[in-house]
């Protein structure tokens, strides 16, 4: 599930809770908020599988890169020592070669590039996904504190007069 639409969710089970009278407090389904939670628990572990699936495709690709490389570098030598027998022939052989091994190469550096600038999108989303989750869970866990210290404060006068 999309840690967002929990956040959603989240935010959502917070604004239909009963609000206590003249209080900033909120009567809220505990059961619903804790689900909820749990089920954050489970989707950020997903979310961190979908970025190593990410990795994996990466690297599946790179190695697929080299070893396109290595069977380019392997013709390109057949094809020069072949070549090679014709003196004439030898450096245009040779050349080719080496311009094919280049473009690989180039063309292996490419890919590697765009999986790394496509890893660090993903995994910066990720990261902007959990911070926000991070900044609605503590700005929740610190209304609560702050309505725990309200309530506490407003009970101790009374418990003096008595």
């Amino acid at each position: 599930m999309d840690i967002l639409h929990l956040v959603d969710r989240l935010e959502q089970a917070l604004a239909e809770s009963r609000r206590i009278p003249l209080t900033a407090n909120l009567i809220v389904d505990e059961d619903r908020i804790f689900n909820i939670i749990d089920q954050m628990r489970v989707a950020i572990p997903e979310e961190v599988k979908r970025a190593n699936r990410v990795e994996a495709e990466k690297e599946r690709i790179l190695a697929q890169a080299q070893e396109e490389a290595e069977r380019i570098r392997t013709l390109a030598k057949q094809e020069a020592a072949e070549l090679v027998k014709r003196d004439a022939i030898m450096i245009a052989a040779q050349q080719r070669a080496d311009t094919v091994v280049e473009r690989a190469r180039r063309e292996a550096d490419t890919l590697r590039h765009d999986a790394d600038a496509y890893i660090m999108e993903v995994l910066s989303r990720l990261e902007e996904d959990l911070l926000r989750s991070l900044s609605v869970v503590r700005n929740g866990m610190r209304k609560v504190q702050t309505e725990q210290e309200a309530i506490a404060a407003a009970a101790e006068p009374a418990t003096d007069n008595a």
